[in-house]
């Protein structure tokens, strides 16, 4: 039997490959509902996910494979359908790991059952537990693991797996592909989702996507990538927090267009694939230390930090009525498209913990109920980062000035004004902040500041200083 989980492709797919190599042809996607609220995912992700799945189907029977959808609420739900259906017929189960806490404790209780389990590795590029220290320990800061990561590629290469024909002998149109559907839509319709056909199919984003980033962008990634009034990033992160898409498939494109990228550390095109290592960062980092599951500080002089947790400027912050108008807008961007640019969700993060002193915690809670690309690995990763608990964090007195930060990275206040069109109308010289130029020109309302920065930044060093 083939489980699919965060792993929603049949190219580069280990599982898959063993599967088909043994002559599987059933497959079966658990899906929990139930479980997806406990870990605060987003109904934007969800509905993300479930069409994957559909298309997942199609895909299957393509290769011959059958994809069964069973609803079974949550992980407890998972061992007791496969406890029925898998253990007491003595079926092999063909599955990729999970890194997480929860899951990895509900393959462990199913091998402990007697299930007969075999995992592969399919979200990384360099297998977990392949890059350590002399000591034999996972690297606790990113450039030495950079290294010794470029080092274990060139050295080692990496198991892409290509795809597979498609065979002449299932039509997806079948019935079978029908059951499927409609199992899919039983489920979406007792769920609250938000639609995300906006994001399309990764078959769409393979096919018009990825090729023209790695050729037209990707060159200048390094010049546009924290200006989030440009589009010059590449939208790839919600494919890859589902497994709809492998890194290594990226790899492979990669170096078929720079074939020097792993030696070349210095050239534009590497800050994309530097991207890519630090999503492997955190991911060995969550494999080694499973207590980051569980919202521990990496840091543990930092667990005794007393947060204020002021309630109401939570609700400023995740409303977009902080006054700052970068950290509004980009709140805005969130709440209305499920995503946010990756050099504001660092403002927006350092402004919870730093300004706010807001636990980072509430921070990472309200960035997974919201995003369609939330990974547990990397929020937490760049919550910790952004609030000098992580590892290889930001110090605690680094502080992000919102205002210069926004002069800097929206110089032109091109997103600002999208998201914030009660702005539209004040100069460039003062929409960074823009309290005294509405005041005296009686321009309208918009939100007062909650904070005034300097006194934050001296309340949140002395704040650091006396807690840890």
């Amino acid at each position: 039997m083939l489980w699919f989980r965060n792993d929603l492709r049949v190219h580069d797919n280990p599982a898959v490959d063993y599967a088909l190599n043994q002559g599987v042809k059933q497959a079966i996607y658990l899906a929990t509902p139930k479980q997806w609220q406990l870990h605060n995912q987003a109904e934007i992700k969800t509905d993300f996910i479930l069409r994957h799945v559909q298309l997942l189907s199609e895909q299957l029977l393509a290769l011959g494979i059958c994809l069964k959808v069973v609803d079974v609420d949550d992980f407890k739900g998972q061992i007791d359908y496969l406890s029925k259906h898998a253990i007491a017929t003595n079926t092999k189960v063909i599955a990729n790991y999970e890194i997480e806490l929860n899951e990895r404790n509900r393959d462990e209780k199913l091998i402990q059952l007697g299930c007969d389990l075999s995992l592969f590795c399919a979200d990384v590029i360099v297998p977990h537990g392949k890059v350590s220290n002399l000591s034999g320990e996972m690297y606790k800061v990113f450039t030495p693991f950079k290294k010794a990561w470029l080092n274990y590629v060139r050295d080692n290469g990496f198991n892409y797996i290509y795809r597979y024909p498609a065979t002449e002998t299932e039509n997806p149109n079948s019935e079978q592909f029908n059951t499927c559907s409609q199992q899919l839509d039983q489920i979406t319709k007792r769920l609250n989702t938000k639609s995300s056909n906006q994001w399309p199919l990764i078959d769409t984003i393979e096919a018009n996507v990825i090729g023209t980033f790695l050729s037209d962008k990707m060159s200048d990634y390094h010049l546009h990538r924290d200006i989030p009034g440009i589009k010059g990033t590449s939208g790839l992160s919600p494919y890859l927090a589902i497994g709809a898409l492998s890194p290594r498939y990226l790899l492979m494109l990669i170096m078929q267009r720079f074939p020097d990228i792993l030696i070349s550390n210095d050239s534009p095109q590497f800050t994309w694939l530097n991207e890519l290592i630090w999503r492997e960062f955190y991911r060995h980092l969550l494999w080694h230390f499973p207590k980051l599951a569980k919202g521990e500080n990496f840091r543990e002089k930092y667990n005794n930090l007393p947060w204020p947790n002021n309630h109401k400027l939570l609700q400023a912050w995740q409303q977009g009525r902080t006054g700052y108008p970068i950290v509004d807008a980009a709140m805005r961007q969130l709440n209305t498209t499920g995503w946010m640019h990756n050099r504001l969700r660092m403002i927006v993060a350092s402004f919870l913990t730093k300004h706010l002193l807001i636990d980072w915690r509430l921070g990472e809670k309200y960035f997974s109920e919201q995003l369609i690309d939330s990974d547990l690995a990397a929020n937490n990763g760049g919550w910790q980062w952004s609030a000098g608990t992580g590892c290889d964090a930001q110090p605690y007195f680094r502080v992000f000035n919102p205002i210069s930060q926004s002069k800097k990275f929206d110089p032109d206040a091109e997103f600002i004004r999208k998201y914030l069109p009660e702005l539209r109308q004040v100069p460039l010289k003062h929409i960074h902040f823009p309290h005294q130029y509405l005041a005296e020109n009686n321009l309208g309302y918009y939100w007062p500041a909650v904070v005034e920065h300097k006194s934050a930044r001296l309340a949140a060093l002395e704040f650091y200083k006396a807690n840890s």
